[in-house]
């Protein structure tokens, strides 16, 4: 999973950082709040572990501008030595999903991510994904819609395949790209948007076929489920006269 930790204590940090990429997380640190928010604008996470006190702004100011002016409901956890029960209440009332108090220890740490994360991302543990009518043997990385194959590199495999697993999610091309090829600075998210195109083409994702694959300004894409007739009647209403 790919995470953000927004820590301001360089040992902390290199402590919480060390535990979650040694359980197989992409890990994305932060000591300044402003710092997180810049690249939360234009980058997505499947967490957020949030100290409370920091140099610039408070855990709580950061929790809240998620919540209410990104509209953002990535699951979060506050890590942090306030263990009042009103700082508590005001976390889980800014949008916490849990709350540790420092220090934290490392399994009881990576059980509560485990936690939130499954009720967040309910995991598929099957070794097919079945949306009707896509059906994805993930052993064999094939890929069938209405019981015919779909001829498909491994990294289109790949991607179609996150797609579906987050289905509704906005998604940036960092998010991606880190998911399906893994941290490669060499190469260029324009490659996101090559895959995107070809799987899009492939699967004939289009809101006819009940499913759109759209791109967001400056940041990703999202795969949605939608009523065909929904489709259908907007393009009915584009053409009928004014």
């Amino acid at each position: 999973m790919r995470l953000a930790i927004l820590e301001d204590d360089p040992a902390q940090m290199e402590v919480l950082t060390g535990w979650l990429r040694d359980a197989g997380h992409d890990v994305h640190g932060f000591g300044l709040a402003r710092e997180l928010m810049r690249v939360a604008s234009r980058e997505s996470f499947d967490l957020f572990l949030v100290d409370w006190v920091l140099p610039d702004l408070t855990g709580e100011q950061v929790l809240r501008w998620l919540r209410v002016e990104r509209g953002n409901d990535t699951p979060a956890i506050f890590i942090t030595s306030r263990d009042a029960e009103e700082d508590i209440a005001n976390a889980f009332s800014a949008g916490a999903d849990d709350y540790l108090i420092k220090p934290p220890r490392r399994i009881e740490l990576l059980s509560r991510i485990e936690a939130v994360l499954r009720r967040a991302q309910p995991r598929n543990t099957n070794q097919t994904l079945t949306v009707a009518p896509y059906h994805f043997d993930l052993v064999k990385k094939s890929l069938s819609i209405d019981g015919v194959a779909v001829e498909m590199t491994d990294k289109e495999f790949e991607l179609a395949a996150f797609l579906f697993r987050n289905l509704g999610r906005l998604l940036s091309r960092g998010h991606l790209l880190e998911a399906v090829w893994g941290r490669n600075p060499d190469l260029a998210t324009r490659t996101v948007d090559t895959h995107i195109s070809r799987v899009r083409s492939k699967l004939n994702l289009r809101p006819e076929n009940g499913f759109r694959l759209t791109p967001t300004y400056n940041f990703g894409y999202r795969l949605e489920k939608i009523d065909p007739s929904e489709s259908s009647a907007l393009g009915e209403a584009a053409m009928s006269p004014a």
